[in-house]
């Protein structure tokens, strides 16, 4: 299990590398749930997502023959533009295996910082090419399974933490669960008494079925949500979200989607669905927990063009 000095020694190690993203009460989602809402706003990280945090952790780690071997990921998105782009800048090679349903503006950003693109299928084939690269000699940055990076991640709960009064209930995404194992380490050490949710969308259901088999199953990916499409959770990832976090709720693309446009308007941020997942899901927390909540909500990402969003808003009837 990830504990607290790991995140404390991880924020040591990143610090001058990523930004130290604001955390700010949001008026406008106070006004819209009737309840204290602070936000983590990590989408202001470089790279857009708290991604940036974890790869630039591992980079540091490396040896040099691991340096010299070159990088290699897999990614729906965000964990490849953060790879791609920390490893320009610390001069290492690196590989990103995506499926070709990723966002093309993302697929884009990791082919402009100098990484090699090799596109798949579908996620698992997109897993299954990385460990076979993997195997022939590269270094797997691995976007959630590997506690190096999930202490990473924690440290975005860690600033969250030192920066916000203290909160009921913190809502995470959940892709793999680096960031929800991370920061539900960091916050139930700061703050004993919080609880922390995790939110899927309905397609990349990894850790709810994980958790209702008992241990990490393989899942089929169907949502639209790729910056969350994990095929699996791994059993480091499963481990810190059963011990530590109070439950998992899944949420269709459609309400994900709305979720971002809602954010958009009543916070003034523009969020990705694996974002904007956050906010459907908080209603159903408060009608759970009661009166007296104060939530958080980690905005991880941005990374999604209006093209993008229009075209999902136009699928669901939303606009």
């Amino acid at each position: 299990m990830i504990g607290i000095s790991d995140i404390e020694a991880a924020a040591r190690r990143i610090a001058g590398h990523v930004v130290r993203t604001p955390t700010v009460p949001s008026p406008g989602l106070t006004e819209l749930l009737g309840v204290p809402v602070t936000l983590k706003l990590e989408l202001l990280q470089r790279t857009g997502s708290f991604k940036a945090r974890g790869a630039t952790a591992k980079l540091l780690s490396l040896s040099e023959a691991e340096r010299a071997a070159g990088v290699v990921a897999v990614s729906g998105g965000n964990h490849g533009i953060a790879l791609a782009v920390m490893a320009a800048a610390l001069d290492v090679k690196a590989t990103v295996v995506m499926p070709r349903t990723a966002p093309a503006r993302s697929i884009g950003l990791v082919e402009a910082a100098g990484a090699s693109v090799r596109l798949t299928d579908g996620m698992a084939s997109a897993f299954e090419l990385v460990t076979r690269l993997r195997d022939e000699g590269l270094t797997l940055v691995h976007p959630f399974d590997d506690p190096v990076v999930i202490a990473a991640q924690g440290t975005v709960g860690l600033e969250f933490a030192q920066d916000a009064d203290e909160l009921t209930d913190v809502l995470v995404s959940i892709g793999g669960g680096g960031l929800i194992a991370g920061v539900a380490a960091a916050l139930r050490a700061r703050w004993p008494r919080v609880r922390v949710w995790g939110v899927e969308t309905e397609g990349s259901e990894t850790l709810s079925e994980a958790l209702a088999a008992g241990g990490p199953l393989p899942v089929a990916v169907s949502s639209i949500v790729t910056t969350l499409s994990a095929p699996s959770a791994s059993r480091l990832t499963y481990d810190h979200v059963a011990a530590l976090v109070e439950d998992v709720l899944v949420v269709p693309d459609r309400e994900a989607v709305q979720g971002s446009l809602l954010l958009a308007e009543h916070a003034k941020v523009w969020a990705e669905p694996a974002a904007g997942c956050l906010l459907p899901a908080a209603r159903r927390v408060l009608e759970r927990v009661g009166d007296g909540a104060r939530l958080g909500l980690v905005v991880c990402g941005g990374n999604v063009t209006h093209a993008e969003i229009a075209e999902w808003s136009d699928r669901f009837g939303l606009r």
